[in-house]
């Protein structure tokens, strides 16, 4: 394979969608030529990079405004004439299918609305600011519900989405992280695992998820999902993940870039 062949097939090297024959070329022209594997590192570091950016949070006076256009646009709904529409027959079961987009962005929108209620209680009592937290636990207990759930669907987008559910809990219960570290260790997507990687990345404090992403590096075969692993792993300076580095380096099997870049890490834990 010639290095514009190789680089060519690099994004879908990464995302881990080349056919068995492919990847072992690609393989087999990276461990050959240094300039395609240099070119194959700065590629992936990029990549994992991009998933662990940290979340921008809006200003106080963003919020002021977005208020402020909320109660006008309340006020504008209360000042429209009523329009009466024909009533529909629905059948209630079926409207409550997981497999409905409606009942998609009714669970949504029943989220963001009682958001935005909460957000209404805070700083006015001590009163209000009970039901507030009231209200949170509640709406993380739906949130990790529908995580669940989109976690266990045959689709990577639908288990995409549960992830990203996983991201906006406040702290993720003991079935969410089972849930996590079983898509993370088994899921044929490797998009979806780098998300989980970035998913736990923000509980990285947790030292259940610490253990379980120290037992996850040993049996990843995605180059970039290891990769991901190991700066997550180093970010964090979990000192029990330098076994598993060394178990890596010491592995022929290991992807050349791997092996430099756990190297790398056993390095930086271990000054």
């Amino acid at each position: 394979m010639k290095c514009d062949d190789a680089r060519a097939h690099l994004p879908d090297f990464l995302t881990g969608e080349l056919s068995a024959k492919a990847k072992g070329s690609v393989d087999a022209h990276l461990a050959a030529c240094g300039a395609c594997a240099e070119e194959f590192h700065k590629v992936s570091e990029t990549w994992t990079k991009l998933g662990v950016l940290p979340v921008e949070q809006p200003s106080p006076a963003v919020r002021d405004r977005f208020y402020t256009m909320l109660e006008a646009y309340t006020q504008g709904l209360d000042a429209r004439p009523v329009e009466r529409t024909p009533r529909r027959t629905f059948s209630l079961r079926g409207f409550f299918a997981w497999n409905r987009p409606a009942f998609r962005f009714a669970a949504a929108s029943a989220l963001v609305l009682a958001g935005v209620a909460g957000g209404l209680f805070v700083g006015r009592s001590d009163v209000f600011n009970e039901k507030f937290a009231r209200l949170e636990r509640q709406v993380d207990d739906m949130r990790q519900t529908t995580a669940l759930s989109l976690l266990r669907q045959p689709s990577s987008s639908e288990r995409l989405l549960g992830v990203s559910y996983s991201e906006q809990m406040q702290a993720p219960g003991e079935q969410t992280l089972t849930a996590l570290f079983r898509i993370l260790d088994t899921d044929p997507s490797v998009n979806v695992r780098l998300a989980v990687v970035d998913a736990l990345f923000l509980f990285a404090k947790d030292d259940r998820v610490k253990d379980g992403l120290v037992a996850s590096l040993g049996r990843q075969e995605s180059p970039l999902v290891q990769v991901a692993l190991i700066d997550l792993l180093t970010e964090v300076r979990e000192q029990k993940a330098v076994d598993a580095l060394k178990a890596l380096i010491a592995d022929d099997k290991i992807h050349p870039d791997v092996r430099e870049k756990a190297k790398q890490s056993v390095k930086s834990l271990t000054s």
